[in-house]
């Protein structure tokens, strides 16, 4: 067993294999001070509290724990109709050196079992018992997967839960529904859950020693917008309490502290990417700190409702408040205003930072999904973007009095120059000396093609691997430094991936990952290594 450094938060451990993560993740799940397991093709990826525990503790605990330790999760069973009319199907048979029908009849006929969840909510990669499969992924990534696709990568086969890009070979559809926030539980497929494959058309499959297993079939239409907790589309003038979204800006987005604690179903924590701005924004006025507000990137006009308090936080730019009679005023930023119904607040094309956040007393209220408002952009869950006309509801009780007393804080704007903290692993020796010198020797500038799940960043000379190969899928953290085979490094944000097959060089410290959420377009970037507290 190999304990690497993944963050100054994180630990990545390496098994001997698929079988002993899938053991060990349930034996150290209730170990003091750890927050969250992510198990991958080869790893355990463990999150920790390091006010509970320190890294060296905790190594210490993880590497004596018996291989034998734990037992793998039994989830129950399912079997799944596939229809085997794949892209790829005829490519995979040339690959393994068999006919396309013994693809499928070897596919049909192998027992598999999820082994663990990533790449998005309710995805499960699943094994089997049929050394057959072990297929690359394909050299050129498709753009777009349709949901219900069964791709093959490795060892592994799964079913793509929705809409996305992928890289997996494709070998037939299927109409289950992988993933539906109306049904207990969301996922079809849970780590070490027994999957068997039928053809679309079976009507049931019966399994030696098991019971028939009846075959899953699509759920109805999911509901309204607010079942689905989607932010309402209604009129501004049937709502006591409200904002409306008056000009729209490059996106709008309810955020709160997110969802931690769901790895297990594919999901990730998501949450406000800048957690700073969303507890002084909070706190100005008066909600607590994890209230649910608006994350909006460039500029964009509210029309409130009602009368309440707000405050903006977060990126830097005019913030001008017109009352119903035409009359303008100044807003300061970080302090509370008081809005009166039909106050509209203008935010200027932000000049430092990338993302307000705008906070209105008793908070912004939408259905909860899975315990948070959060809207996660990669995994589709939470409230949908808000556009033009969209309301929201705003809720009546904050449990504090409000905060007059702004707290300053810079923010770079395009073409600065930002030094972010960062730890070196768990992959730092998949690369060559020379690219670790380059990594924080360089200055890396944000692109344009950056979002919520990352900044693409470019530098003059780009990071060289000294390890060839795919790395297996493993657990990601955000402010994760993951590095794609041109080099060119992806800083993840909160609504990255969980797991990744693309080797991560380094991760930002806890303190850094709040700045790099306000990174704009042609800032630039200099990464500077703290050593692992151990």
């Amino acid at each position: 067993m190999r304990i690497l450094t993944a963050s100054d938060r994180a630990l990545l451990v390496e098994t001997a294999d698929l079988a002993e993560a899938m053991r060990l993740g349930p034996a150290w799940a209730h170990l003091p001070g750890v927050v969250e397991l992510i198990p991958g093709a080869r790893s355990v990826l463990v999150r920790f509290d390091p006010l509970q525990v320190s890294a060296r503790e905790l190594a210490a605990t993880l590497a004596g724990t018996p291989a034998d330790a734990g037992e793998e999760r039994r989830a129950g069973e399912v079997s799944i109709p596939v229809h085997y009319d794949g892209d790829d199907l005829h490519e995979v048979a040339h690959l393994l050196g068999v006919s396309a029908e013994e693809v499928v009849n070897r596919h049909l006929g192998a027992g598999w079992q999820v082994a663990f969840s990533g790449f998005a909510p309710g995805f499960g990669y699943l094994v089997s018992d049929d050394p057959l499969f072990d297929v690359p992924r394909r050299s050129s990534p498709r753009t777009r997967v349709p949901a219900g696709a069964v791709g093959l990568a490795g060892a592994f086969t799964g079913v793509y839960p929705r809409e996305s890009p992928g890289g997996w070979q494709l070998i037939g559809r299927t109409d289950a529904v992988m993933w539906d926030i109306d049904r207990e539980p969301p996922a079809l497929l849970s780590p070490g859950t027994r999957v068997r494959f039928v053809r679309a058309d079976t009507a049931a499959l019966s399994l030696p020693g098991l019971p028939a297993v009846p075959l899953v079939t699509p759920l109805a239409p999911r509901g309204s917008a607010s079942d689905r907790g989607e932010a309402p589309r209604s009129s501004a003038r049937d709502q006591a309490r409200t904002i409306e979204v008056a000009r729209p800006a490059l996106q709008i987005l309810v955020q709160d502290r997110g969802r931690p604690g769901h790895a297990a179903l594919g999901v990730s924590e998501s949450g406000a990417a800048d957690r700073t701005a969303l507890s002084d924004a909070n706190r100005a006025v008066g909600n607590h700190r994890g209230a649910a507000v608006l994350e909006i990137v460039g500029g964009a006009a509210l029309r409130f409702r009602g009368s309440g308090v707000a405050a903006v936080t977060g990126a830097i730019g005019e913030l001008t408040l017109t009352n119903a009679d035409g009359f303008e005023s100044t807003v300061d930023h970080g302090a509370p205003f008081a809005t009166s119904d039909g106050d509209e607040l203008t935010l200027g094309a932000p000049t430092n930072g990338l993302r307000y956040v705008v906070a209105v007393r008793g908070g912004v209220l939408v259905p909860p999904v899975l315990g948070s408002r959060s809207a996660d952009t990669l995994a589709g869950l939470g409230p949908a973007p808000l556009r033009q006309g969209d309301v929201v509801e705003v809720g009546e009780h904050a449990p504090h009095a409000v905060d007059p007393h702004p707290l300053p804080r810079p923010l770079p704007a395009s073409g600065d120059l930002v030094e972010l903290d960062i730890t070196l692993g768990p992959r730092n020796d998949w690369f060559t000396p020379q690219a670790l010198h380059t990594l924080t020797g360089q200055g890396w500038t944000v692109t344009p093609r950056s979002d919520r799940v990352g900044i693409r960043l470019h530098g003059e000379v780009a990071l060289a691997r000294a390890v060839a190969g795919e790395l297996p899928s493993e657990g990601a953290v955000t402010g994760a430094i993951q590095v794609p085979p041109d080099g060119q490094p992806v800083l993840f944000l909160p609504d990255h991936p969980l797991t990744g097959g693309y080797p991560i060089i380094g991760a930002l410290t806890a303190d850094a990952l709040d700045l790099a959420g306000q990174l704009p377009p042609g800032a630039r970037v200099r990464f500077r290594v703290r050593p692992a507290q151990r």
